[in-house]
Parts: structure tokens; C-alpha cells; sequence
């Protein structure tokens, strides 16, 4: 096996959804984030041998977006290009895709990450009007056409609009979590200041953020630069001032959950061997990655508990030994929740077959850029936009082993172990 080397990482500006990018495509974001990346790596498309992107809201008319990124970006037609659906942990299966590839000698140089544009969701006529209009297409003169025509109801012209909710269980990610914060307990004061401190901490590192950003003209012209979601005089005062999002009386509220956002974020990653002769500099080693499934019922945002578990078991490493961590910030009350179910014993014992519990998630390594809660949730782009900071942190902060986790819907958990070059 290979060893598999992160070279850099690039993303767009994390637009609220209905902004910047709401005439965007998520192909236009993933292809003007490759081309960023190329650039900044000063290497043309046919360094590239494959492509991964992750990908979650589809548009009908591109449904193989790492194809039209690399027809968009300038990519030869020989690179195969792939997309791949994890929801939230589309970006960080992407990568784990790359990095296995690279080891095992199918592909020496990968671009993988994640690309999505929430403001434009696939939203269709109902499932009867469906047929209906695949049945007109068989339509011959103008008497079959008035015959269709009769044969419409209003209702039939209702939107069939995508729910974000679990199918399985028909809850939402939200009102699954309200109800885990009710059960372990976790207020709302301490999930506001949870939310208040990630966008504190990511306005006072928005100078190393913006390393990763590549500027995007969008579809009107604008050129965008920063992320428009970080809201630096967010406060336990301004936070309490919100109305519970998901129950009557509940904790969760638009500022201690994250937002919907539009985005693409790509990394490149290369056999260790090869770096030399394209005159790359690597910047972290990739040293192992999981993925994991769990009952959504029971343990839907609560993917990071077991996939960092049975990560550091497999290298052998525990808390101590980990300099960086970067989590998905879903909810202020699933990251809480997270780092109180490493540190239980009893949780340890019942759920993950140990002794003892995990360890204890230091604070002051946990997000220090900030996380989702403040510069937002883009879906599929998540993983790679952790990655990349991850990477960036342990060069700022001169680290040695980082720690990147997330949930996912469908009750999926990603976790993956980096060291500094």
C-alpha cells in the first residue's frame, strides 16, 4: 500500500442559501474550485488521473456532476470522473474513495471533495402529473391534445417538494436532535454559547480561512470573496433572542443550528512517491480513515462517537496524541452531545464495546477556526472544507496528528486521521 499524501485544498466562499449563489450550478462552483486549485498548484488538467466529488442535491440536467466539473474546468475527456452520495460525509467519502485508489496503485493524482447548490432543489410535479406528462409525449394532433388538456386536475400542478427529513424514520435531523438534547440534557444556553463561540472564533481567523478561498464571479457578475454567514456580535443576548426552530418550547433555533449554504470545496491528494517529479509540496500525510453506520432512531448525528472510536483503536493513539480536531457542526446541541458520549463510560460499554470511555475532546482543539454553525452547511462540500482546515491548522499551529469527523444523514459517521509535513 501506497502512502497517500494531501497536497492543498481550495474552496468557494460559503454562500446562505438564496444569496450569492442562488443562480449558481453546482458544477460552475466545483469547476471554478479546480480551477483555483490547478492554479494555485501551478499544474494543468493532465496532471489530474481521476476526480471524486460528492454530491447531494442533484439537478435533472447534470446528474453526473464530477463529469461536468471536469468538462467545465478544462479537465482532458480522458480523466473518469465520479460522483459519489454520502449526504453530509459526501466530501469526506470522496477523499477516503481517492485516498484508497492512490494507495493501491489505481491512480497516483486525485481531485476529490464535494460541490452543492441548495437554493436550487430538484423540486417536481406529483408522482400522477409525472405520468401524465410521460404519457403526452405520445401525443399525435390536436384532439389527443385537448383530450390531455381534460384530463388535468388543479392538483396536479401541486409541487412535490423535497422534505429534509430522514425517509426511514420521517423525522428531521433537527427534531431528532432537539429530542437527544432533551434526553442527555444539554440546554440552551450551553448550545447558544457553543454557536456564539464558533463565530467568534471563525471572525478572528478569517484571514487563515480565506487562504483556502478562491474568488468566484457569480452568475450576476459579483465577484465573491468571503463567507457570508459569520455573524461576529453573536452573543448568549442576541442567541436568546430566537424562537426554537424545530419544537414548541424546545432549544434548537436558528442560531445554534447551522444554515443551509451554497458551496464546492476540493482537495488534491497524490502517491508520496510522485510528488518529487511534479514538483508538489505535500502538507499532511493521510494515515487512516473510517466509516461508519448506525440506527437512526437512535443515534441519526451521533456518526462521530463510533467512527473516532474505531479510528484512534486502529492507530493505536488516543486523545492525548491529537493535536487538531475538526468536527462537522450540524447542531451546537450534536456536537455537545458528541463530545459527552466520548467521555462516558457507560456509552463506551454499551455502544462501542470498551472498557473505558474514549477520552475527554479538549475544547481548546476542537474547531478553533470556528465550524458550520458559523460559516455554514453546505452538504456534500463539508468534509473537504474540514480537511483543508485541519491541514492548514496543523501548519498554524504546528501540530503534528489531526482529527476529522462527521455525521451524515442516513446515520453515517466519517472519520479520518491526518499528520503534518
Amino acid at each position: 500500500m501506497r502512502e497517500v499524501v494531501w497536497i492543498d485544498g481550495a474552496r468557494t466562499p460559503f454562500q446562505r442559501v438564496a444569496t450569492g449563489f442562488a443562480d449558481e450550478t453546482a458544477y460552475r462552483l466545483g469547476a471554478a474550485t479546480l480551477r483555483g486549485l490547478l492554479t494555485r498548484l501551478e499544474l494543468s488538467g493532465d496532471a489530474v488521473d481521476r476526480l471524486v466529488v460528492g454530491h447531494t442535491v442533484s439537478n435533472p440536467r447534470a446528474t453526473t456532476v464530477a463529469r461536468e466539473i471536469g468538462f467545465e474546468a478544462g479537465l482532458p475527456a480522458t480523466v473518469p470522473a465520479v460522483t459519489v452520495t454520502a449526504a453530509g460525509a459526501s466530501a469526506t467519502e470522496a477523499i477516503a474513495r481517492a485516498v484508497d485508489w492512490i494507495a493501491t496503485g489505481q491512480a497516483d493524482v486525485v481531485v476529490a471533495g464535494g460541490a452543492d447548490v441548495i437554493s436550487d432543489p430538484p423540486i417536481r410535479f406529483r408522482r400522477a402529473m409525472r405520468h401524465k406528462l410521460l404519457r403526452a409525449r405520445r401525443l399525435r394532433g390536436s384532439l389527443d391534445a385537448l383530450r390531455f388538456a381534460a384530463s388535468l386536475r388543479p392538483w396536479d400542478f401541486l409541487p412535490d417538494v423535497p422534505e429534509v427529513a430522514e425517509r426511514t424514520t420521517g423525522q428531521s435531523m433537527g427534531a431528532w436532535t432537539e429530542a437527544l438534547a432533551r434526553r442527555l440534557e444539554i440546554g440552551r444556553a450551553e448550545q447558544d454559547a457553543f454557536a456564539a463561540r464558533s463565530h467568534r472564533r471563525a471572525h478572528t481567523a478569517r484571514e487563515q480561512l480565506a487562504r483556502a478561498i478562491v474568488p468566484v464571479r457569480a452568475a450576476d457578475g459579483t465577484i465573491l470573496r468571503d463567507d457570508n454567514g459569520v455573524r461576529p456580535d453573536s452573543s448568549l443576548e442576541t442567541l436568546g433572542r430566537l424562537r426554537p426552530a424545530f419544537a414548541r418550547g424546545g432549544t434548537l433555533t436558528p442560531g445554534n443550528s447551522s444554515f443551509l449554504t451554497d458551496g464546492a470545496a476540493l482537495g488534491m491528494l497524490a502517491a508520496a512517491e510522485v510528488v518529487e517529479s511534479l514538483g508538489l509540496a505535500p502538507r499532511a500525510v493521510v494515515r487512516g480513515h473510517v466509516l461508519t453506520a448506525h440506527d437512526p432512531h437512535d443515534e441519526l448525528l451521533l456518526g462521530p462517537v463510533f467512527a473516532i472510536a474505531r479510528l484512534l483503536d486502529q492507530a493505536g493513539l488516543d486523545f492525548d496524541t491529537i493535536d487538531v480536531f475538526e468536527l462537522h457542526e450540524a447542531f451546537a446541541a450534536q456536537v455537545l452531545a458528541v463530545r459527552r458520549l466520548l467521555a462516558d463510560s457507560s456509552f463506551a460499554l454499551e455502544h462501542l464495546g470498551r472498557l473505558h470511555a474514549v477520552g475527554s475532546l479538549p475544547e481548546d482543539r476542537l474547531n478553533a477556526w470556528g465550524g458550520s454553525l458559523a460559516l455554514g452547511n453546505p452538504f456534500a462540500p463539508n468534509g473537504a472544507r474540514l480537511v483543508t482546515t485541519a491541514v492548514d491548522r496543523l501548519h498554524a499551529e504546528g501540530g503534528r496528528l489531526a482529527v476529522v469527523a462527521t455525521c451524515a444523514g442516513g446515520a453515517l459517521g466519517q472519520a479520518m486521521l491526518l499528520e503534518r509535513l
